[in-house]
């Protein structure tokens, strides 16, 4: 059964169309790693699948919720697809614990103690107990990326959008944040990835959406991308990407 699915979904900013007839589908409990160039798309298409973006034309459903239906509980199906971003996007008031249980007491209704406990798990999972009670600026990137996963968790997701979730860091924090979403692959959530990371792709990927110019050129299992030749776009994206 498809988790999330993009049927003939277009979207424009005034003149300009930015996504093009893009259709494609992750199954529940499969990873899909969205890459292209710069500018083909990928970051508009995951986020059209929880409303952050609005789309024009098409049908995109979430656990077979229509996602641009009128009468479709925005807030909620937020709730069910965890979400994070390229900068972490956390609270840099308040303490990571308060990051971890605020959407939980807020949107979930979770008492206070079910929300810390959670959050302690969370914490826990992504190897950051010792931080509770620091802030934000008090972590490096790779941790604020790792509270940023964790709090998403905290919302018992049903899938989970990545969107270029390594691109800010340093590249020595970079296998911190991949080693829990690859632990997170494995434990069978529903990913919906957009990165550079090729090592992860072939790591984890069960399929590989390639993007160019606002369309899915290709759409394919990860060995069909990396050992069979694709279209030029895709073999030239490829031979930039893997030659560093």
């Amino acid at each position: 059964m498809s988790m999330i699915e993009f049927k003939q979904v277009s979207k424009w900013y005034g003149d300009f169309q930015v996504l093009t007839d893009c259709t494609t589908q992750v199954a529940k409990g499969e990873v899909v790693v969205v890459c292209g160039p710069s500018g083909s798309g990928k970051s508009t298409l995951i986020k059209c699948a929880n409303a952050l973006e609005p789309f024009q034309k098409g049908e995109i459903r979430v656990d077979g919720v229509s996602v641009g239906a009128p009468g479709t509980n925005l807030p909620r199906l937020r709730s069910r697809i965890g979400m994070v971003f390229q900068h972490f996007e956390l609270f840099p008031h308040l303490s990571i614990t308060e990051n971890l249980t605020l959407g939980q007491t807020r949107v979930l209704g979770r008492s206070p103690g079910q929300a810390l406990e959670k959050g302690r798990q969370l914490l826990e999972r992504v190897g950051l107990s010792a931080h509770a009670a620091k802030f934000p600026g008090q972590l490096s990137g790779g941790q604020q990326q790792r509270v940023a996963i964790a709090r998403a968790l905290a919302m018992d997701p049903i899938a989970m959008l990545f969107d270029e979730p390594t691109s800010a860091l340093d590249p020595e924090m970079v296998n911190e944040v991949l080693d829990v979403m690859v632990e997170l692959a494995r434990e069978g959530m529903t990913m919906m990835v957009v990165t550079h990371e090729m090592g992860f792709a072939r790591k984890v990927a069960d399929r590989v959406v390639f993007m160019d110019q606002g369309r899915i050129v290709e759409d394919c299992t990860k060995t069909e991308f990396f050992e069979t030749p694709r279209g030029p776009r895709a073999q030239e994206f490829l031979s930039k990407i893997l030659s560093h």
